[in-house]
């Protein structure tokens, strides 16, 4: 596996090697002892899919509290995806800032999303599918989510505001400047 730090250090971009012949591939999209050699130690205790039929559909950006707050190791599945990573730990040096890249079932790129981040995505195809791991199970009392187009944020999604397919959860969620965030940055020493 390859890792990559993304413009936001704690949100890591990790490509699994594709082994491939006439048939296909082979990849592993997950090994703890690979993850342990390049420091990253995860006990993921649940796995997510979900399907979105309609382009433009966005999900997020949502975020799961502490105690039950979960990091992410995020892949599509089928179809491609931008997905997006925005830091709202108290007193990180990056608060409010943002990352996207996109995933592909092609390109079998994964985006590892940590504790302390919002998540969310938007189909960039018909009929995309979302795979991801989450280290703490899902908590309705946990459950949160913050405006995906907040001008506060700024992310640059590739589709208009006005034409994205929204939950009303999502349509509903507050601005971040209405947020108190529940996390808080712990400097690596």
């Amino acid at each position: 596996m390859e890792i990559k730090t993304t413009r936001l250090a704690d949100v890591l971009l990790v490509i699994p090697k594709r082994f491939g012949d006439s048939r296909g591939y082979f990849c592993e999209t997950w090994n703890k002892e690979a993850m342990a050699r390049h420091g990253l130690a995860f006990d993921f205790v649940q796995d997510n899919q979900s399907l979105s039929a309609a382009q433009g559909t966005v999900r997020g950006l949502h975020f799961q509290a502490p105690p039950h707050a979960q990091d992410k190791l995020v892949r599509c599945g089928r179809g491609r995806l931008f997905d997006v990573a925005v830091d709202v730990r108290k007193g990180s040096p990056d608060f409010g800032r943002w990352v996207g890249v996109e995933l592909s079932a092609e390109n079998g790129h994964q985006l590892l999303v940590p504790k302390g981040f919002l998540h969310g995505f938007i189909t960039l195809e018909p009929d995309t599918e979302i795979l991801y791991k989450c280290t703490d199970y899902y908590a309705q009392e946990s459950d949160g989510a913050i405006r995906f187009d907040d001008p506060d944020i700024g992310i640059e999604w590739p589709i208009a505001s006005a034409a994205a397919v929204l939950s009303e959860k999502d349509a509903a969620a507050p601005l971040l400047k209405n947020f108190d965030s529940p996390f808080v940055y712990e400097a690596k020493s």
